[in-house]
């Protein structure tokens, strides 16, 4: 019993060994990037670039702490960036139409909610493809922010409530952008969440190995609903938040933040094919991603190329963790 119990503790050491090493050469290579940067342009770390930076990925950042637990369960969210838009447009028909700028708001965060409640339910309990069932649930939200948006953009009118509101997505304290704390506060707490939960090492089970989970006596379906009302409830306050930030929500607004989420996670160290994954590396990545980026559009560099450089990143990404599952068994 003491030997199995020994097994046990060494193959979770073992474990959290491996999570903190991807965490470290994520970091490393992160830091390598900020060498670089500051070498090809003395303007990279001028306080507006990099608040400007940090502005610009706080909203994916969010979004990323949610995606991690859907990654971790063995499954992923398409739908995260049109769940943002619907939520964000949604804010604005309500706030245009005379409601409250505050009652919008939780409007708008409760449609993220809902949104995810469904993909749960039908993932978790009906047990529908996770790819297929966001997907389409990606599509019907961008359907309706078509028709809110009329294929266009609609901006919020000036009225009570709305310049404190602003403030959330543009406002700065002591010159520290009011968003980035919003996100560094989601951040901590989220991976706090993830390392000392009881429910976090459920979804960690689940993505582990499912059928092995459900003997254990773990509630799966719960768990999945639990997960998938996470991502939908994260984008809807991003969605709020993006909204505040920009004061007009377009048809587009919120489209590719899942690839951009995505992509970052798997390069911070979580798997997609479940069961490891940290909230830190989560972040990491998105800081990464978005350092690469704009150190591209220092040097210039065509967008079309920042596609493709993106990608060649996640693919490189998905042969390393291909190959640290194989080393694992």
């Amino acid at each position: 019993m003491n030997m199995l119990n020994e097994n046990g503790l060494t193959k979770k050491l073992n474990l959290q060994k491996l999570r903190s090493v991807k965490e470290l050469s994520v970091a490393i290579v992160l830091c390598v990037l900020l060498l670089f940067a500051s070498l090809i342009s003395p303007a990279f770390f001028s306080g507006a670039n990099l608040k400007t930076t940090a502005v610009g990925f706080s909203c994916s950042g969010i979004i990323a702490i949610a995606m991690t637990l859907a990654l971790v369960s063995g499954g992923f969210d398409l739908s995260v960036g049109s769940v943002l838009g619907l939520s964000s447009i949604s804010v604005v028909v309500l706030s245009n139409s005379g409601v409250p700028i505050g009652a919008a708001c939780v409007f708008g965060c409760l449609v993220g909610v809902l949104c995810g409640m469904i993909n749960g339910f039908l993932i978790g309990y009906v047990r529908l493809n996770a790819f297929i069932t966001t997907l389409g649930m990606q599509q019907m939200a961008r359907g309706l922010v078509y028709v809110l948006t009329n294929g266009g953009s609609v901006g919020l009118k000036t009225k009570a409530g709305i310049t404190a509101f602003r403030f959330l997505g543009s406002g700065t304290i002591r010159g520290f952008p009011v968003i980035v704390i919003i996100f560094l506060v989601f951040a901590v707490l989220g991976d706090i969440i993830v390392r000392k939960s009881s429910i976090a090492r459920n979804v960690f089970f689940v993505g582990s190995n499912e059928k092995t989970a459900m003997l254990s006596g773990i509630n799966t379906k719960f768990v999945k609903m639990m997960v998938y009302t996470m991502t939908g409830t994260l984008s809807g306050i991003a969605g709020v938040l993006t909204l505040s930030r920009f004061g007009t929500a377009t048809a587009s607004t919120g489209s590719g933040v899942e690839m951009t989420v995505i992509s970052a996670a798997v390069v911070g160290g979580v798997s997609l094919s479940g069961g490891k994954g940290t909230v830190a590396g989560a972040i990491i990545g998105v800081i990464l991603l978005s350092i690469i980026t704009n150190i591209l559009v220092i040097m210039n560099v065509s967008v079309h190329w920042q596609n493709f450089i993106t990608g060649m990143i996640l693919i490189l990404a998905i042969i390393f963790d291909a190959v640290s599952n194989i080393k694992r068994r």
